[in-house]
């Protein structure tokens, strides 16, 4: 059983690694431990035996109840190795129960990424190496694909994502820079290309900035679809232009090419490391001293000063490697 109990985009980071580990070890049973708020793609991928899930949000005297509530049913599963992919309270809480043959825990501290951390983990336990994996497979591969059609997409038109989603003011770009970032792909791509939003309802005033802009070329669907939908639409992109967020690491463990923006954010950790994918780092400081999300330049921000022009460079050179359009 793997265990990952942290915020979206640092589960989804693990799992092309534990799809790699699947294809390793053929007639293993794989199990996964997460939290309720961020469990619904990992049951949509055809990857793990059973999908165990812990309620109680970040309240960690609720995740203590919640999983005590589980121990039962863990127990009676019966595993010989554990993938302590959280390193935290709750996650050696449950190790320490189940007491595995053999166990792994994450390297939270380590400056390299959070997918190099979880490869080290695994093979840590004794299995691997752990090698470039097949794509993630999905249980509904068309999941939301009704609602990208009714939001205008022609299916002749290649789709890029954009996505103004930052956590913290110091992590955000431009909405303006986003909309002459896609005029400028419409103009020096030659096929035709529409651009796409989604997330969560707190980005809709920047969706409806940008649709005032682009028109029908963007469709905006922030706030209309699940995680699993969004899911499958990511894997839809032939490019994915993205602050540090959630989205951004649903395109790159599908091998979509994605750009990822990072200003006030540990990129180290952060950065996307599929074949695909590149990254725009504007932070000036040492790593790590704007992880506040708050500028220590202050307004305008080192992200918020970025122009256009590198930013295209790098997505014209990332379609260019990927050959997707």
């Amino acid at each position: 059983m793997a265990i990952r109990l942290q915020a979206l985009g640092d589960t989804l980071i693990t799992l092309p690694y534990l799809n790699a580990l699947r294809e390793s070890v053929p007639g293993s049973e794989l199990d996964f431990l997460t939290r309720k708020e961020v469990s619904q793609i990992p049951k949509s991928t055809v990857l793990f035996d059973r999908v165990f899930e812990i309620g109680g949000g970040r309240n960690n005297k609720r995740q203590v109840i919640a999983v005590t509530l589980l121990l039962p049913r863990l127990l009676a599963r019966r595993y010989e190795v554990i993938l302590d992919l959280q390193r935290n309270r709750i996650s050696q809480i449950v190790r320490g129960i189940l007491a595995p043959v053999a166990w792994s825990e994450f390297d939270r501290f380590s400056p390299i990424p959070a997918g190099e951390r979880t490869r080290l983990t695994i093979e840590a336990a004794g299995l691997g190496p752990i090698n470039e994996a097949p794509e993630l497979k999905l249980r509904n591969p068309d999941a939301g694909l009704q609602k990208l059609l009714a939001g205008g997409w022609r299916q002749d038109h290649a789709l890029v994502l954009l996505n103004p989603a930052g956590a913290l003011p110091g992590r955000n770009w431009p909405v303006e820079h986003y909309c002459h970032l896609a005029q400028e792909l419409t103009s020096c791509l030659h096929h035709r290309v529409q651009f796409l939003i989604l997330g969560l309802p707190k980005i809709a005033g920047k969706a409806a900035r940008m649709k005032a802009i682009l028109g029908e070329r963007l469709i905006d669907l922030v706030g209309r679809t699940s995680q699993e939908e969004a899911f499958a639409l990511v894997r839809r992109c032939a490019l994915v232009v993205s602050e540090d967020g959630g989205l951004m690491h649903a395109a790159w463990v599908q091998n979509v090419p994605t750009l990822a923006l990072f200003g006030a954010s540990r990129w180290v950790w952060a950065r996307p490391l599929g074949r695909f994918s590149d990254s725009v780092i504007t932070c000036r400081e040492p790593d790590g001293v704007c992880m506040a999300g708050w500028c220590k330049r202050g307004a305008p921000s080192c992200l918020e000063r970025t122009a256009v022009q590198p930013v295209l460079n790098a997505a014209l050179d990332l379609l260019s490697r990927s050959g997707k359009l």
